[in-house]
């Protein structure tokens, strides 16, 4: 008979891409795919170590798990069993904890574990050194009506608050031709939304992993040679998370003018004031992350704007939140992230924290609630400008027979009324009003309009 196996994914978007990639090679062997909140043999979680929340959230799901089947074998995988891989191992239940490379030779291991029975503690495969230099190609499929395709891994930036250059080494990319190959492969296979993915993918160019890579690309040249995909007209393209300093003017105009990426932006931020920027050691100051919103605004004046903001940073005072308040507020974007400040152990700011520059969890989470306030209003007043225009939006799959859910090119949260043939395609729409219930926009069918 054969083994069932389920796969459950916390993080990021470039987990998800990996999760996927991981799961694929089990596809062709004896293994049945299984949901997650179902019964399996085998459990694998691709953890995530951005915050202590994460990894909290990482032991829930391993409980979770052994409800589900007491005997089943976990693995562990991601930046949680890459950064400390006892300390995961020691969880009740894990079975196995793989590193960066091993999480990708999967299969491998399995052939040589006896997986019928508990191991405790876990049984750790782990080469801290190779995520140093290794690549591995990445793209999710099969599960949702969007892809992530990840081109680019690690980062060289030395941002004070973050493991992640220390779970997934340094900025390295993928091959042009490879991400152009993975491109006309998903839209082909029906896929009608890629989203391009990575750890900073405006590092884009760096140590590219190709044999036949003779010259330095940048994100410019990848975004270029993207848009002149035939096969594009298929789908559409959605950028992940760049960096300010990274979003080149070039790009922005470039994009104002592409068929085939949508008008979303999302820029981290973490902070409006100019000397808690410097302590986070960002490369950059608030003024340029103004004048990019202000470049964005005039040659897309539809776009979304998102972004992410960090609360209770050390040594962030009530007047260094303020003026984090007062600039967002200001500023002209879409909505954002708040993020409560989450020490790391062998970070810099983790060592100012021990030294008590530290905000209290009560202010934290005070000052998380003021600005979720603020985002909420403004995603709101974003949403307002958009109603009564035409939109394109990619309608999903779900249970729900009354309405179907998507978003728009400028990632507006969008439903219309329960049309069967409109899953999985782009569709034009007008927006009509928000719902008061839910805050979704709804719409309706250019399609049904006509026929009506």
């Amino acid at each position: 008979m054969k083994k069932k196996v389920a796969f459950y994914t916390i993080g990021c978007k470039l987990n998800y891409a990996e999760t996927s990639t991981i799961a694929r090679k089990f596809s062709d062997l004896n293994y049945e795919h299984v949901s997650f909140n179902g019964f399996a043999d085998i459990y694998v979680i691709n953890s995530c170590s951005v915050t202590k929340n994460a990894e909290t959230e990482f032991k829930c799901i391993v409980r979770y798990a052994m409800r589900k089947n007491e005997k089943a074998f976990v693995i562990a995988i991601g930046c949680y069993a890459q950064l400390y891989p006892k300390e995961v191992s020691e969880i009740i239940g894990v079975d196995l904890v793989l590193g960066y490379e091993e999480k990708f030779h999967i299969i491998d291991y399995l052939n040589q574990i006896n997986f019928s029975k508990k191991n405790s503690p876990a049984k750790i495969l782990f080469s801290k050194e190779t995520c140093s230099y290794s690549y591995f190609s990445s793209y999710s499929i099969g599960y949702r009506t969007r892809s992530f395709l990840k081109i680019q891994d690690g980062c060289d930036y030395k941002c004070s608050y973050c493991v992640i250059p220390i779970a997934r080494g340094p900025s390295r990319s993928e091959s042009i031709e490879t991400i152009l190959k993975n491109i006309k492969y998903l839209l082909k296979k029906g896929v009608k939304e890629i989203v391009l993915t990575g750890i900073n993918i405006g590092d884009y160019g760096k140590k590219i992993f190709h044999k036949n890579e003779r010259r330095t690309y940048t994100f410019f040249d990848l975004i270029q040679e993207i848009n002149q995909i035939k096969e594009i007209e298929m789908g559409r393209i959605r950028l992940s998370s760049i960096e300010p300093n990274l979003l080149k003017n070039e790009c922005i105009e470039f994009l104002s003018k592409s068929k085939h990426f949508v008008p979303h932006f999302h820029i981290p931020f973490q902070s409006g004031s100019n000397y808690i920027l410097g302590k986070m050691q960002r490369r950059y100051r608030k003024e340029l992350y103004q004048e990019k919103v202000k470049t964005i605004r005039h040659l897309i004046p539809n776009a979304y704007i998102g972004s992410d903001v960090i609360v209770g940073f050390p040594g962030e005072t009530h007047r260094y939140f303020l003026e984090t308040y007062h600039f967002m507020k200001k500023l002209d974007i879409s909505s954002f992230h708040i993020f409560t400040y989450s020490h790391r152990p062998n970070t810099k700011s983790y060592y100012n924290t021990q030294q008590g520059d530290h905000v209290s969890k009560k202010i934290q989470k005070k000052r998380n609630k003021i600005l979720r306030i603020l985002s909420k209003r403004k995603y709101r007043f974003f949403c307002e400008k958009q109603i009564h225009t035409k939109k394109t939006v990619l309608f999903e799959k779900n249970s729900n027979n009354e309405y179907l859910y998507g978003y728009t090119e400028n990632y507006i949260r969008t439903k219309i009324s329960f049309i069967p043939t409109f899953i999985n395609t782009l569709q034009d729409v007008i927006l009509k009003e928000i719902d008061e219930k839910d805050g979704i926009m709804i719409a309706q069918s250019i399609h049904e309009m006509n026929s009506t």
